[in-house]
């Protein structure tokens, strides 16, 4: 993919990505890395599921929705169910390197604000290796439960971000971000440690219904390796315009079950 005046590199299209990403560590990195991403992953995943943390956190669900229901008179979660922690797929982790490095890339072809995202430093710098979501009842939910997350967090040492997602696309969830010293091996199979991140997506019932019902859009767009000619708020009979524009209206129809739950409390 060129660029217009011809005196800017051009951007490596998928297929060329490979190459260039080998050109900005080595060809035995890249080769090397599928097999590392499988050990190191299972890894993470493993040590999330048996911290401190999230064990205390899986144990005062009960406890969050008493609270919750004492204050507003309905319940917090869907389910009380414990929540799963998720791999994310090595190639998922290849496409948003790719997006992040290439695609969204601003500054081509000098590096993204916090440098090249390669096998060698992506499991620090990919904040969803290992994911789980907890779906609440209503919006206010959210923050309810992300707040109780951060103390937890706080309590066993473990530094702490969210991150409110409104994406223009209709996507409506908080991440939250709790880092966990991670001992992974390295490239050459030493061990080493990492700082990682475990993400915990928090989105509502409303949302997640339409999230699960749009996932096969949400994956069209995210395999897409180029930009499209047309926003997708003008191309009203593309696959994206209905189940996006459903976001935002699911969005705001939350927020007006909150007003009408707020007037029959007073």
């Amino acid at each position: 993919m060129g660029e217009p005046d011809g005196s800017t590199p051009a951007r490596p299209s998928w297929e060329e990505y490979p190459g260039w990403l080998a050109d900005q560590t080595s060809q035995s990195d890249v080769n090397n890395a599928r097999a590392r991403f499988e050990s190191v992953s299972q890894k993470i995943r493993s040590e999330v599921e048996v911290s401190e943390f999230w064990v205390t956190v899986l144990g005062a669900f009960s406890g969050m929705n008493d609270e919750y229901t004492s204050r507003y008179r309905y319940k917090l979660f869907v389910t009380l169910d414990p929540p799963r922690i998720v791999v994310k797929p090595y190639q998922s982790l290849l496409d948003k390197s790719y997006r992040k490095n290439i695609l969204s890339n601003r500054l081509w072809p000098a590096p993204p604000d916090e440098g090249w995202i390669t096998p060698r430093n992506w499991y620090e710098r990919t904040n969803d290796i290992v994911r789980t979501t907890v779906v609440v009842k209503y919006l206010d939910g959210v923050e309810f439960f992300v707040e109780r997350v951060q103390d937890f967090a706080r309590q066993f040492g473990h530094s702490f971000s969210v991150d409110y997602e409104a994406r223009e696309e209709g996507y409506y969830a908080a991440h939250c971000y709790p880092r966990f010293e991670v001992n992974i091996p390295t490239l050459s199979w030493k061990v080493e440690a990492t700082s990682v991140r475990f993400e915990i997506q928090v989105t509502t019932q409303l949302q997640d219904v339409i999230r699960n019902l749009t996932h096969d859009y949400y994956e069209l767009r995210r395999s897409r390796k180029s930009t499209p000619d047309v926003k997708w708020q003008w191309d009203y009979k593309g696959p994206e315009f209905v189940p996006n524009y459903l976001g935002h209206i699911l969005h705001y129809v939350e927020g007006m079950i909150m007003e009408v739950r707020m007037r029959g409390s007073e």
